[in-house]
């Protein structure tokens, strides 16, 4: 199927994804129209007023998610600007919406532009705000490999793990691994390995030496020697058969760039590769953000919890993994059709973590 093709004529024919529609389904009565609508609507309004506190109560704030980007790193696409992805002008412009919306969801923004951002806004906002490209993606990392370890019967913590790709995703993955596991991390970026010899780090890169193998030296050829792990969230094509025969007995090879994966699952498959992850879904083991964001967010309005934390992002982490009752290498992560991930997710983001 021409995947390219039929998203074309889905969006022309529905003229995009998203619709606004009455919550009430009832049939729309004279006195239903004087409550929803004047002079009933006021009392609703004076309410809020007098206690803002009942806005999730009273308003869609309670199930309202505002998904904003600056069109600055779109997936598989880089920096298309505005029209592509339909940004907002970020920090200011999320400050004056966000009375309206009950989490703020970040997209699609470019490291290290994303890192101040986000921060800024934790900091200023009431309002749980969540850089999905970088920490929904750890969750889902995490979850598949707590997963995949147990298919090749490795312990996370023992393992040598090769993180391609220092942006907004690799950033959060490496720290998400270090808090759960603190295995052995070489981050790689177009240059070689990250380590602390290098001159050309900027302060992000620099950050991230705090939770990687800062004595490792030269290039992906060489980290990948007795890898257990790679994790690529890079460009298409960069990972070939010959590496991936380096690696230790049964890789694991997670090739996250999206449309196209590092490494096709074939190829790799053929190289020997134990255990594959992409993040599509015409592919086995989707290991995307899409499995975790909704259940996160649907937590954090439910149990009205403002900061989204490392702790929550764990729970969630293991929550998703253990929806998988006997992981296989082909099934290390469930579908984001499981209509189990949201409310099992949900029930784990708690004002005590």
């Amino acid at each position: 199927m021409d995947y390219n093709e039929l998203a074309l004529e889905l969006h022309k024919q529905h003229k995009g994804k998203i619709t606004t529609s009455l919550r009430d389904k009832s049939e729309l009565t004279k006195e239903k129209l004087s409550a929803y609508y004047t002079p009933g609507v006021a009392a609703v309004s004076r309410a809020i007023a007098d206690n803002p506190s009942l806005l999730p109560e009273y308003t869609w704030t309670n199930n309202l998610v505002a998904v904003i980007s600056d069109g600055s790193a779109v997936l598989g696409l880089g920096n298309i600007g505005p029209q592509g992805s339909m940004p907002e002008t970020i920090i200011a412009t999320i400050k004056a919406i966000a009375p309206s919306f009950g989490a703020i969801n970040l997209e699609d923004i470019a490291a290290p532009q994303c890192f101040e951002i986000e921060e800024r806004l934790k900091a200023e906002l009431n309002i749980p705000v969540f850089h999905d490209d970088q920490h929904g993606t750890a969750v889902v990392v995490l979850a598949g490999l707590i997963n995949a370890m147990k298919v090749v019967g490795k312990r996370l913590e023992d393992t040598k793990i090769v993180i391609v790709g220092a942006g907004a995703a690799g950033t959060a993955i490496t720290k998400l691994l270090h808090l759960y596991a603190q295995p052995r991390i070489i981050a790689v970026d177009s240059k070689g390995i990250i380590n602390s010899q290098r001159s050309d780090l900027n302060e992000q890169k620099k950050m991230l030496l705090e939770y990687i193998d800062t004595d490792a030296l030269g290039s992906l050829e060489d980290a990948m020697s007795d890898a257990d792990i790679f994790i690529g969230v890079s460009q298409p094509g960069l990972l070939t058969a010959e590496l991936i025969t380096k690696m230790a007995d049964q890789p694991v090879i997670f090739a996250l760039a999206n449309p196209t994966p590092e490494v096709m699952p074939d190829v790799a498959k053929a190289a020997g590769a134990a255990v594959i992850a992409t993040g599509r879904s015409d592919f086995p083991n989707q290991v995307n953000n899409a499995t975790a964001f909704p259940g996160i967010f649907r937590g954090a309005l439910d149990n009205k919890v403002q900061q989204i934390t490392d702790n929550h992002k764990i729970a969630a982490a293991e929550i998703i993994a253990s929806l998988v009752d006997e992981p296989t290498a082909d099934c290390i992560i469930p579908s984001v059709f499981d209509k189990r991930l949201v409310p099992a997710i949900a029930q784990v983001i708690t004002k005590n973590k």
